[in-house]
């Protein structure tokens, strides 16, 4: 939170940039976005710090710029977390209810939600969040809220997110030197998933697919609840270095990374283009040292994103195939809803439509989706709650 207690603030350390966000709570209820500061990320890679100072130095520009814009000193801050180390998995418990009535009280929602997560982890490991899915009450399954009925065996799914102990301290450990706290910490797909999905596509199954820049979050949602989670180490970033080594390998062309963006931007697309497009690429020639220019072409550019975009594609069809059967249906009606920068390539949302099958369509913020879902959560305290292992 910043100093005063109405003020609660975001903060998403991804590759590509770092954003925070500051909002105001309104009374009695409502969020006003009061502050944003954004700084270009440096020291961060595939959502673990690999240079602390820098990743430093670029959480502080983004922290001061939004306490600029919102005229409060922030102390503390609600952090989204991102990168291949985090992983997802579904888990079950059972326990008997207590009490002579046999009514299912909060304590043992809680103790349902405990068996569940006394899981064995590889070493190193740590639980991040435990999401309930739903609940069964003796014969009875699909419940959301099992307090107050009748019963004697309470059973919880829940999907586990686990993460990297020496990745998540790594990250927390800027912040802190950054000079704010970590109130909480927050798994990018869940925060991304309350800015771009409605509650009708939660409850009745989605897929979300959030291409940033070091990675590609992929989270399965059915029941309100998660169903499978999972991070891969190609996104934006790999685009453009397959973008770099084209140009290196056809046109012995050396280009910087974001000469390569712009290029992937301009003329790069995940499927053929209605019109074919053209673009003049400056750079140095590698063998002859001097200032060249290339002209390159949409199709050379879809070849060299070509294995890039099949290792993202086939992580998006790895989750839908371990999609419970019973949800394959809702999933095919409802579809994929795409976020994040790698959203904006174009193409994406019709070549994941065709090797799918699915419909697909993209966030209408794409770009600004991790931390406007922050800001969601930061208003509203059961979200808060609902991600919290406690």
């Amino acid at each position: 939170m910043a100093r005063r207690e109405r003020y609660l603030v975001g903060l998403d350390v991804g590759t590509s940039k770092v954003t925070a966000v500051v909002a105001e709570i309104l009374e009695p209820e409502g969020l006003d976005i009061v502050g944003i500061g954004v700084a270009e990320s440096r020291g961060i890679r595939r959502g673990v710090v690999v240079n602390l100072e820098a990743a430093v130095e670029s959480i502080s520009k983004a922290i001061e710029e939004a306490e600029l814009m919102a005229g409060v000193e922030i102390d503390s801050v609600y952090l989204a977390l991102s990168g291949p180390h985090i992983k997802g998995f579904n888990s079950r418990g059972v326990i008997a209810v207590a009490g002579k009535n046999r009514e299912v009280a909060r304590e043992d929602v809680r103790r349902a939600i405990d068996a569940a997560k006394a899981v064995s982890l590889p070493t190193g490991r740590e639980i991040l969040h435990v999401l309930p899915q739903d609940f069964v009450v003796d014969d009875q399954d699909g419940i959301g809220a099992p307090v107050g009925m009748t019963g004697a065996r309470l059973e919880v799914n829940v999907h586990i997110v686990t993460g990297s102990q020496s990745s998540t301290q790594n990250i927390v450990a800027c912040v802190n030197r950054a000079g704010v706290a970590v109130a909480e910490t927050i798994v990018e797909q869940l925060a991304a998933s309350e800015s771009v999905l409605t509650d009708d596509e939660k409850e009745l199954g989605v897929a979300l697919v959030d291409i940033g820049g070091g990675t590609t979050d992929i989270a399965v949602l059915s029941l309100a609840g998660t169903v499978y989670s999972k991070s891969v180490r190609v996104a934006g970033n790999a685009m453009d270095e397959a973008i770099t080594l084209w140009a290196r390998k056809e046109h012995n062309l050396l280009i910087g990374e974001r000469t390569a963006e712009r290029i992937k931007m301009e003329i790069g697309s995940a499927a053929p283009l209605d019109k074919s497009k053209s673009f003049e690429v400056k750079g140095r020639h590698q063998l002859e040292g001097k200032p060249t220019t290339v002209t390159m072409t949409d199709g050379e550019i879809r070849e060299a994103l070509a294995e890039p975009i099949r290792m993202i594609i086939q992580a998006v069809r790895d989750g839908l195939e371990r999609t419970p059967p019973e949800l394959a249906a809702d999933i095919c009606d409802r579809g994929i809803v795409l976020t994040g920068g790698g959203a904006l390539l174009q193409k994406m949302d019709e070549r994941l439509r065709m090797e799918t099958g699915l419909p697909v369509s993209v966030a209408e913020d794409p770009l600004s989706s991790v931390v406007l879902g922050a800001g969601k959560m930061l208003s509203d305290f059961n979200l808060l709650r609902k991600v919290s292992i406690e």
